[in-house]
């Protein structure tokens, strides 16, 4: 796991470019912190920078920018190739020498045997890079499958810069950096900002699949350049649901066996101390109990975090499972002034303004399991491939419920849900003894919509500041194109798997672990498993109000009881409490004159409503406020001055 960065056509009088590429890495030095290296291609006005975490061959013959053996290729790559040794057996029969044991390694002799693309359909696993061809003046930037590390790049038709994060080319004097008020939106709306989009409106970042390559004229005052998908989670997905056959819970469960233990297999080769995190849901516990299984007598070092005080304490269910299975358990003990003390550092911590909620315990979890090992196992990926969220049920069943009845009465039972407050519904919820179900009257409020509306559903059910508080209209999430005969929830579950989980889940994992110089793998995104997964009928995977139905089968025979039937429970804490109590000066601070509104990014009735309500106990709008908090936490770091320029 690394940082890289790099230009093409950068040559500023009394500034090398290999002195802007070094400047660049040193910025991302906490997702590299035990090597760094930068090189020039002086003919080319090309230079690379990198920062090295050391996973595999800790020795100098791992180290980057690397050369291929005969000098033509350059590379630096952020990730991991699960199945180097693979590659490097089979270019080693065709008489390909190496001088070291990285993955790294592998992939530049590959890609110089085989090209890109060939060499690409080839690599399983989390990548981002970039590769130059000494022979041809090309540069080439790469983006693994789902999205599993970034890489954000910025031209203007003579230069070209790129990074692991934004805040390297923000380091280059001549990267606009104005504000994208379209991405200010989307982030507003959804928590996030969507591919292709950043938060500045000049940069960009590369879609998953995602390959540009760039061609450097002669003179080196004109690059050429193209952007294509090298992999397509539409042709895919479409792919395998051409080749569904029937088959019962149990064949499925069987076969998720087979290809999950090997995911977890792969994931498993470390030079340096390896373990997993356990929260005690089914899909970290599974990922541990098979990693446990294929490490045998070694035990596995195991984490979950334990907040008592802030309402997030899945200990004791983390514990049987470990106990389950033999591993070596961390429970890590947290109190509320860890969490506090570090929310003033998301800002600098997510580099571009981010707002899951889940990000403060993800942060935490992972400087915790740091002081341990250097790289874990996680259970990410699981909710998208087989359709585990709450909104997948929901909005099939809302919409096939709707369909069946004619459109007088939704609308009038829409009106009578909406009659009463969110906060009303969520007294009375706390009220109903061992039921935990979060924002119930929220979660109501958007059933009635669909009910009410023609909507699309994923936007109503995703969304969290209604669209018509927003300017200008955001940037939408890429949807996958419909497929014949698919049903309302395979359209929901295929727009997570496109824009939530790269844009949402694994931007919180990956800048959440880099900060704190960990690498997280997951295998549930395995490509393998990811294509057989569509290859099961959507009854398979849900039915009945129940989600994950081949995981849940799979976790019944592995785990105990108690463990393999508990209902998903959410890694957000309690933020509703905390912006009235201890977060409350810290949000005042930042609410005093919010640039969002100065701007006109966002109605100020709708803040000024959503905060009061929040404040009185009226409504819960901490999703809201905690979009806006982000957002303006990060622009006061960023953009002092209030507006969308830099200062």
């Amino acid at each position: 796991m690394c940082g890289i960065a790099g230009i093409v056509g950068f040559t500023a009088p009394n500034q090398q470019p290999r002195h802007l590429a070094d400047r660049m890495a040193h910025t991302l030095a906490h997702r590299g912190p035990d090597e760094h290296g930068v090189t020039q291609l002086d003919d080319a006005d090309v230079a690379f920078g990198h920062r090295r975490l050391s996973i595999l061959d800790l020795s100098p013959s791992g180290s980057q920018p690397m050369q291929s053996r005969s000098g033509r290729w350059v590379i630096v790559l952020n990730g991991e190739i699960y199945n180097h040794r693979t590659i490097r057996d089979e270019l080693a029969g065709q008489g390909h020498q190496f001088r070291g044991s990285s993955d790294t390694e592998v992939a530049i002799e590959a890609i110089e045997a085989w090209g890109i693309e060939r060499a690409l359909a080839r690599f399983e696993g989390m990548f981002a890079f970039a590769a130059f061809d000494t022979a041809r003046r090309t540069l080439s930037l790469v983006r693994d499958r789902l999205g599993e590390k970034p890489l954000y790049w910025w031209s203007d038709g003579s230069r070209l810069a790129f990074a692991s994060e934004l805040r390297a080319l923000r380091t280059l004097p001549d990267v606009p950096l104005d504000i994208d008020p379209a991405s200010v939106s989307a982030l507003l709306r959804w928590s996030f900002i969507p591919h292709p989009h950043t938060i500045y409106r000049d940069v960009r970042q590369l879609q998953p699949g995602g390959l540009v390559t760039v061609t450097v004229s002669q003179s080196g005052t004109q690059l050429s350049t193209t952007e294509h998908t090298w992999w397509s989670l539409d042709d895919t997905v479409a792919s395998a649901r051409s080749r569904r056959t029937d088959r019962s819970l149990d064949q499925a469960a069987d076969e998720l066996h087979q290809l999950l233990a090997a995911a977890v297999a792969d994931r498993l080769e470390s030079d340096v101390p390896i373990g997993a995190f356990l929260s005690g849901g089914i899909d970290s516990s599974l990922v541990a109990t098979y990693a446990q299984r294929a490490l045998g007598s070694t035990p596995l070092s195991t984490f979950t975090v334990s907040m008592p005080a802030a309402g997030l304490d899945e200990s004791a269910h983390a514990a049987a499972v470990a106990r389950h299975i033999g591993s070596n358990h961390h429970t890590l003990d947290l109190g509320l002034n860890d969490v506090f003390d570090i929310v003033p550092r998301l800002a600098t911590i997510y580099d571009e303004p981010f707002a899951d909620p889940s990000m403060l315990p993800s942060v935490l979890l992972c400087q915790a399991a740091r002081k341990h090992v250097t790289v874990c196992l996680g259970g990410d990926g699981g909710d998208e491939v087989f359709a585990g969220y709450n909104r997948h049920i929901l909005g099939t069943t809302i919409d096939r419920f709707g369909r069946r009845l004619p459109t007088w009465l939704t609308r009038t039972m829409a009106t009578g849900a909406l009659a009463l407050p969110p906060g009303a519904y969520d007294r009375v919820a706390r009220l109903v003894p061992g039921q935990r179900i979060p924002l119930l009257g929220d979660k109501i409020h958007k059933a009635a919509d669909l009910l009410r509306h023609d909507d699309d559903v994923w936007d109503t059910l995703a969304g969290i500041w209604p669209a018509t508080a927003l300017h200008p209209a955001p940037h939408h999430p890429r949807r996958p194109a419909p497929l014949d005969g698919d049903t309302g929830i395979e359209r929901i579950v295929l727009a997570d798997t496109a824009s939530v989980l790269p844009d949402q889940m694994l931007v919180k994992v990956d800048r959440a672990s880099m900060a704190a110089s960990l690498e997280v793998r997951s295998p549930f995104l395995d490509s393998n498993l990811l294509e057989w997964a569509w290859t099961l009928p959507m009854s398979l995977k849900a039915d009945r109000g129940t989600g994950k139905l081949p995981v849940r089968h799979l976790a019944a025979r592995l785990l105990p009881a108690q463990i393999a039937q508990r209902p998903k429970l959410g890694f957000d804490p309690p933020l509703a409490t905390w912006l009235r109590n201890q977060l409350r000066p810290w949000a005042d601070d930042l609410l005093a004159r919010p640039a969002c509104v100065d701007n006109g990014w966002l109605d100020r009735a709708e803040l000024r409503s959503a905060w009061a309500d929040h404040q009185a106990g009226r409504r819960n709008r901490e999703y809201q406020l905690w979009a806006v908090l982000m957002l303006e936490s990060w622009l006061a770091e960023h953009h002092p001055n209030g507006t969308a320029r830099p200062q």
